[in-house]
């Protein structure tokens, strides 16, 4: 899979678009950009990766001599890419300038740590810096069918986990007990690590990022449950369900259902050519007619794939049409205190429409005595 995933003719077209964004090179240290052309998941550190995607001409990966093993054994040790390593006593900044001397324009990886950016700088003092996004980002928002089969992977996983939170919220425990019990979840069911786990409990649930607490959870109260993490293949998984421990508020029925429907709504908008404002749009409309506009105080989505959080982000003011591979978050939330609610599927536009990669049920889900 990891070759579908990470195909050689990434480096190649990478280059191509560095040319046509008028850039002379990618300078792209640990992250995702990283590991979206060579399939490393390296490590960041003081000790400097670099991988340096020449506009023209062969590119290579700088990186710590006692790293080349783990490297090789990546997908990068089968592109055809030299391996640059350096020892304690070398200056990898210098190795890497080296490689670009006259370079006039370089991208840079934009989660690019600081001290890299301006050793780099000094490497390189007759170059101008920009974002390696203006490159990557057309490259990294559509997805290819190996994509798209690993972010399915990756839903599936979440809904087991969220198939046994019942299991969990039971009344006397506390957000933080419940919350270990996800974490570890995500990782016996096939992640590679939990990256959030937010469970938000009575007045909690009202704050769409709580961090979980040492509340104690009671009957009655409704409890907004986010998971995700990362899969062994690098690509993430994100799902929103909302619970209740008894029986439910009075006022909560009735907007849960105008969340439901606003949710649906909104997935049922995607498909070729709708900007990614009208998305947001199908999910904000009914939810304001209902009286509950001001309630919902986030963007619809945000695109995912080696990251939880890319392009394209579903909000108002966006106008990028989608296309055929984008990935993301169809998530509306109504938080009107004292407690709140929230739904997220993961869906991916198709040729005619699009595909939920969450298929766990969107109903209540009605927990305890």
């Amino acid at each position: 899979m990891a070759g579908d995933l990470y195909p050689p003719r990434r480096l190649a077209e990478a280059a191509g678009a560095t040319r046509r964004a008028g850039l002379d090179a990618l300078l792209l240290t640990p992250g995702p950009d990283l590991r979206y052309l060579t399939g490393y998941d390296a490590h960041p550190s003081e000790r400097l990766t670099c991988l340096v995607l020449p506009a023209d001409g062969p590119a290579c990966l700088v990186l710590p001599r006692f790293e080349v093993g783990s490297a090789q054994a990546s997908p990068a040790g089968s592109m055809g890419l030299e391996f640059v390593p350096w020892d304690e006593t070398d200056d990898p900044y210098e190795l890497a300038g080296r490689r670009l001397a006259g370079a006039g324009a370089v991208g840079l990886a934009d989660q690019m740590w600081a001290m890299n950016v301006l050793r780099l700088r000094e490497a390189l003092p007759a170059a101008r810096q920009a974002l390696a996004s203006t490159v990557l980002r057309g490259l990294r928002v559509r997805k290819s069918a190996a994509e798209v089969a690993a972010l399915r992977e990756a839903g599936e996983t979440i809904d087991r986990v969220h198939a046994c939170v019942p299991s969990w919220l039971r009344p006397g425990r506390t957000e933080r007990e419940v919350a270990a019990d996800i974490a570890a979840a995500i990782v016996a069911e096939g992640h590679a690590r939990a990256d959030f786990v937010i469970v938000g409990s009575g007045p909690n649930a009202a704050h769409p990022h709580h961090e979980a607490t040492g509340r104690v959870i009671g009957v009655g109260d409704v409890v907004v449950v986010d998971i995700g993490g990362t899969m062994p293949s690098g690509y993430c998984s994100d799902c929103t369900r909302t619970y209740v421990v008894g029986r439910p508020p009075a006022e909560f029925a009735g907007y849960y259902q105008v969340l439901q429907d606003a949710q649906e709504a909104a997935c049922q908008a995607v498909r070729p050519g709708v900007s990614a404002e009208q998305v947001d749009d199908a999910a904000r409309s009914p939810i304001t007619a209902a009286g509950y506009g001001e309630h919902f105080l986030h963007r619809t989505g945000h695109g995912i794939g080696l990251e939880t959080h890319e392009h394209p982000y579903i909000v108002s003011g966006n106008t990028e049409a989608l296309a055929p591979g984008m990935a993301f978050s169809v998530e509306p939330g109504i938080y009107p205190g004292p407690h709140g609610a929230r739904i997220e599927d993961i869906v991916v536009c198709t040729d005619n429409g699009f595909e939920r990669l969450n298929n766990a049920p969107h109903d209540l889900v009605r927990v305890g005595a």
